[in-house]
């Protein structure tokens, strides 16, 4: 017997390498998961880490004495892909996902938990140290992960719902509001005789499921919501001027400022800031600034840089081995950064990004941009209480992005509750 099959047939230190590898694949998954949640493609080098951690782990579970077992190989694959599923549900909900994905995706907290009985069973009935190791860590991750959630719903704060709120949610519950937060995992909403009220978000708590809510359901922005992403706004924009970059309010935000008279859209997901690179300002200088801050202040920062997006976020920074299980979480309140730098488009001074925004047109160098004159030199708008910089002209570039903005559309917005929150509006 050679080193490597007396070190695979030894059961401790067979169940230690199998628990070990079960961790490093399922801490490099959730950092995975940043992509998906930001609407992003996943790099192929980081896809490929993560697949070859699952496989070894797979691999390392099925192998006995004699070679690989087949019961243990479809055991292993079949509990770490359906674990994959479950865990993924947030992140891969931010976007339009099918209802199985919506169901686990409301119940991320314990879903994990459901395997207990079916790993027990297998435990019971195909024993192998190394095959017992890998669920006990995994189930022992998830009643973790239940503990910590359920820990932090203490600091739960109640806020009073608006009457553009309650005027949405009885326009999509159609008079049954218990069987509607029922049917949609809506456990925020606190309905008494004479008015509505919301069990809201802080800073240290998981942020409320939101972007579901919006997106999916076309209910308000939640309140504890819209004031953490006021917060945080004027935080971002804050440090981009001690760090001397030029920004301004972008799409989304910057509509409900000049619409809106100075405020969120009632449905706003996310704060749009823009921000242009230049000699000055790199990439590096302003996402080393960014993200040196984020730790000192408590606030979350992600960068990628392929894709020329910073994303800020309300909730603290985890210590590692922590860090990355924030993308378990369904909601998220954060700033996109979107980055510019100033390119020439068919013989026109443009200020170009590598993403889409709106209807705002590409330009030869497969980019998008907007003419420099839009922009800059940036000038100040109202915004949730406080000035923060916008476009020079901020009507004409709302029109490069919308065309009419000064008509109300859902574009993001699934179209049944898009035609609720029409109907809502009207009653108003």
């Amino acid at each position: 017997m050679n080193n490597f099959e007396a070190l695979a047939s030894n059961p401790v230190l067979g169940g230690l390498i199998a628990a070990t590898l079960y961790v490093a694949t399922y801490l490099s998954f959730i950092r995975l998961l940043r992509f998906p949640r930001n609407w992003i493609q996943p790099s192929q080098k980081e896809v490929l880490t993560t697949g070859l951690l699952g496989i070894t782990t797979i691999a390392w579970v099925s192998l006995s004495s004699i070679g690989p077992d087949l019961n243990y190989l479809l055991i292993a694959t079949s509990f770490i892909v359906i674990m994959a599923f479950i865990i993924a549900a947030p992140a891969l909900c931010f976007q339009p996902a099918n209802k199985a994905l919506e169901f686990l995706a409301r119940h991320s907290e314990h879903a994990g938990l459901w395997l207990i009985g079916p790993a027990l069973v297998v435990c019971l009935i195909i024993p192998g140290s190394k095959l017992q190791s890998m669920l006990l860590t995994a189930i022992t991750i998830e009643l973790l992960w239940l503990l910590r959630q359920y820990w932090e719903k203490r600091n739960k704060v109640i806020y009073p719902l608006t009457s553009s709120d309650c005027s949405v949610f009885k326009i999509h519950a159609r008079g049954d509001l218990k069987e509607f937060c029922q049917n949609n995992g809506i456990k925020e909403l606190i309905v008494s005789e004479s008015d509505f009220s919301w069990r809201g978000c802080s800073k240290n708590t998981a942020p409320c499921p939101f972007n579901l809510y919006v997106n999916k359901l076309g209910l308000n922005t939640a309140p504890c919501c819209r004031e953490h992403m006021r917060d945080i706004s004027h935080y971002v924009s804050k440090c981009l001027l001690e760090i001397g970059a030029i920004h301004w309010l972008e799409g989304g935000s910057l509509l409900g400022a000049v619409r809106e008279d100075g405020k969120l859209l009632e449905w706003e997901d996310d704060i749009d800031i823009s921000v242009l690179l230049d000699e000055d300002i790199t990439w590096d200088i302003l996402s080393d600034q960014l993200v040196e801050q984020g730790k000192k202040d408590g606030y979350f920062v992600d960068t990628f840089e392929e894709k020329g997006l910073i994303s800020v976020s309300f909730d603290a920074p985890k210590p590692w081995p922590f860090k990355w299980e924030r993308n378990r979480l369904r909601g998220e309140i954060r700033v996109d950064i979107a980055i510019y730098r100033r390119a020439t488009n068919r013989g026109v001074v443009v200020l170009e990004r590598q993403s889409p925004k709106g209807v705002m047109p590409a330009t030869e160098n497969g980019a998008y941009g907007v003419p420099l004159e839009l922009v800059l030199p940036t000038s100040k708008i109202i915004f949730e209480g406080g000035n923060i910089a916008c476009p020079h002209d901020s009507d004409a570039y709302l029109r490069l992005l919308y065309g009419n903005f000064q008509q109300i559309e859902y574009t993001y917005i699934n179209p049944a509750a898009a035609r609720n929150r029409l109907l809502a509006t009207t009653v108003k």
